[in-house]
């Protein structure tokens, strides 16, 4: 689904990626593991179009025939199929709960409609209670459950989430995994960022580590759990 080829991203004379590849396939989840300052924003950032790559190149769609969309504008990569969950939430603060997930409500590329409003209500039963709230009224979690719902609303065939439970009380985050866990049932494959590495590795099928913008390992997750030593060695854990 998304191919990722030798990509190189600076930030002024700061190199920030280095020739990073890797592969997502659909209906897979993958854990983009490092330290931080590693790289994995800006690997985000380089998919969704917000930071230019330098070189290499990344695609998107079945391995024959996927399109080369690198440096593709944002709302390209949304219309693609693609939703972002950013670190900082990215919620309007002006805009109620309701008007903050029907503004990007809309049908998939291939037409499906799973994600309703009904259905992300029933997700998260929080948003339900507080439909009128404006979105700077709303805790911290109840912000990052908002932005998780807007971006399901989009019906996506990829959701990324950046630093979803940063900042959250343990109960937040428990939940807010509840839901990656049933957002991952469905077959939309997600790609996750967050610094509990146990967490993630337990809610993805692949995981990918990232050192000063390098891929030193990768594989499946179980496989990586099983090897603490080498997590805290790379993870600093």
């Amino acid at each position: 689904m998304l191919h990722i080829a030798a990509l190189n991203t600076h930030y002024g004379d700061s190199h920030i990626l280095r020739g990073v590849t890797l592969s997502l396939q659909a209906r897979t989840s993958m854990g983009l593991l490092g330290r931080n300052g590693m790289g994995k924003t800006t690997l985000i950032r380089s998919v969704m179009g917000y930071a230019k790559p330098t070189s290499g190149a990344v695609r998107w769609g079945d391995a024959d025939s996927a399109k080369v969309v690198t440096a593709s504008a944002p709302e390209r990569m949304a219309r693609l199929g693609i939703g972002y969950v950013p670190e900082g939430r990215g919620i309007f603060p002006n805009l109620s709960v309701r008007e903050n997930l029907v503004m990007s409500a809309r049908a998939g590329v291939d037409g499906q409609k799973d994600w309703t409003l009904e259905r992300v209500l029933a997700t998260f039963p929080r948003l339900g209670e507080r439909l009128n709230f404006g979105g700077q009224q709303l805790s911290g979690g109840e912000q990052q459950m908002l932005s998780i719902g807007r971006a399901l609303m989009t019906n996506p065939k990829l959701l990324i989430l950046d630093e979803a439970t940063e900042g959250l009380a343990p109960l937040i985050v428990a939940d807010i995994w509840r839901v990656v866990s049933a957002i991952r049932a469905t077959g939309i494959s997600t790609l996750i960022v967050d610094r509990n590495y146990r967490a993630v590795l337990a809610h993805t099928d692949v995981a990918v580590v990232l050192e000063k913008g390098l891929v030193v390992t990768s594989g499946p997750s179980a496989e990586l759990a099983a090897k603490p030593a080498v997590l805290a060695g790379l993870l600093g854990v």
